[in-house]
């Protein structure tokens, strides 16, 4: 792969870009923030947007986010949102799949806004559907999943303001998350004898696609999936949610 080439996404990463993508276009940031930026593969993508940051406490993903983002210009910092340089001052901070894994939410979200500028932005992503927690999200380490209901309530109690939710992955987001339910069941004896944080911190390293045209097949395989999803904004397995921080 190219040094400069983007790690290729995995499905439902490539779902929740296309999502991002234009969310963030429309929003025209100058600065960006992203929390637990994972293995890089949305930080390698946002830091040819703007001035990327990006903590990541997991020491391996750490690493590979490391690797990939410094190539184009960005910062990638070994911790978490308390080792955040210059808080209080992005245009953007971003949290993709990582508000789940948090005992705390609520506290989280609370220490989280205040990273964002005063009228700057909040971009989070979750699993969606509280029914629908099964072997897949303790394999995962998350604590909960949330209705668009929950996470507008916990955005508004941390003091967030024009809260935007939407759902996205429709339909094929069931059909991938079928598949790994039926995987985690199988290897559920692992996940008995391992900790949430174990969990969590594994979550990033798994199923990711490594080769680049196995990451061109994923984007042309998912084109009409996405297609489907920007009609869909209130169906689907996983949420978004934009909202701004009072300014």
């Amino acid at each position: 792969m190219s040094p400069t080439a983007p790690p290729p996404l995995a499905p439902r990463a490539a779902l929740r870009w296309a999502v991002v993508r234009n969310l963030v276009r429309g929003i025209a940031p100058s600065t960006i923030l992203e929390l637990g930026c994972g293995r890089g593969g949305f930080g390698a993508r946002l830091a040819r947007i703007a001035t990327y940051t990006a903590v990541e406490p997991d020491e391996t993903s750490w690493q590979a986010a490391h690797d990939q983002i410094t190539a184009v210009g960005g910062t990638v910092v070994h911790g978490d949102h308390h080792k955040t340089p210059d808080p209080g001052t992005y245009d953007l901070v971003c949290a993709f799949e990582v508000l789940e894994h948090l005992a705390d939410d609520a506290g989280a979200l609370q220490e989280w806004l205040p990273l964002v500028r005063p009228g700057g932005h909040l971009l989070l992503s979750v699993p969606a559907d509280p029914e629908r927690f099964g072997p897949m999200d303790e394999e995962a380490g998350h604590y909960r999943r949330y209705s668009a209901e929950q996470l507008g309530e916990r955005l508004a109690a941390a003091g967030a303001v024009d809260i935007v939710l939407r759902h996205y992955a429709w339909p094929l987001g069931y059909a991938l998350e079928a598949v790994r339910n039926r995987l985690a069941s199988r290897r559920g004896g692992e996940v008995a004898e391992s900790t949430v944080e174990e969990r969590t911190a594994g979550s990033g390293r798994v199923l990711q696609p490594g080769a680049r045209l196995t990451g061109l097949a994923i984007q042309a395989g998912i084109a009409p999936f996405a297609a489907l999803q920007a009609v869909t904004p209130h169906r689907g397995p996983a949420l978004l949610a934009l909202a701004r921080r009072p300014g």
